[in-house]
């Protein structure tokens, strides 16, 4: 299929987005995927795709990657999988200009992400802003574990003073390992890029690695096709 059909087959805000991106299609989309998904750093991703008799400069895949990635976390939001209602909380550290800034996450008993965000400050203020966002998009959980954190568990009592059927919390640190080896997954692929230079990018380029991570965790609907990760990455956009 010609790349003129290609893109007018995409949904108009992907379409938007490639428009003024003058390289193979296919090459911007792997490339997107690849630096979302594995270690490699742009650079190397420069050298990969020279090896492949493209030539791209690394500021050009950056550029792909922060067009684009909101393009496919939206998408994706549309095809997620419901999660659990017993969620596992807890926030990992990420740096930003030499800072520690603070990437809040949870995911549920079978280990499938809810949700997650990035925030300078690691307080309660923090803490209840990653909690409405979470229960905005996937409903509340019936029950959340946190470790002793008293910022988190202020956080939930606040917004459970505001709710008709409260959330149970509960405070025991070993019943979190699972959303603590979930972090891993993440600080493998970020540990590459040496910190981020800008809070925005590093929001976006880690709202790319969080939705490669639920795609390979068998997070996105299948309509009953079985698909490799690549293709159900693909499908969000071709």
């Amino acid at each position: 299929m010609k790349k003129a059909t290609v893109r007018r087959t995409m949904p108009a805000g992907v379409a938007k987005v490639l428009k003024r991106l003058h390289y193979p299609l296919d090459m911007i989309l792997l490339c997107v995927r690849w630096y979302g998904a594995y270690p490699p750093s742009l650079r190397q991703l420069e050298e990969m795709m020279a090896e492949r008799g493209l030539e791209v400069d690394h500021s050009s895949v950056h550029r792909w990657v922060i067009k684009l990635v909101p393009v496919f976390e939206k998408a994706f939001r549309r095809h997620k999988r419901p999660v659990g209602k017993s969620w596992r909380m807890d926030e990992t550290y990420v740096k930003v200009r030499g800072q520690w800034k603070y990437l809040y996450r949870a995911v549920d008993k079978a280990d499938h992400t809810v949700d997650f965000l990035l925030r300078g400050h690691r307080d309660q203020a923090a803490a209840r802003r990653y909690f409405e966002k979470a229960i905005d998009r996937n409903g509340a959980s019936e029950t959340v574990t946190m470790d002793k954190s008293g910022a988190n568990l202020a956080a939930l009592q606040a917004i459970n003073a505001e709710r008709e059927t409260p959330i149970k919390v509960r405070q025991v640190k070993y019943l979190n390992n699972i959303v603590e080896q979930d972090h891993r997954a993440i600080k493998r692929r970020i540990r590459s890029m040496m910190g981020f230079k800008d809070f925005r990018c590093a929001r976006i380029i880690l709202s790319g690695i969080e939705t490669m991570h639920m795609i390979k965790k068998g997070q996105m609907m299948d309509s009953g096709v079985t698909r490799t990760v690549a293709a159900q990455f693909y499908s969000l956009v071709v």
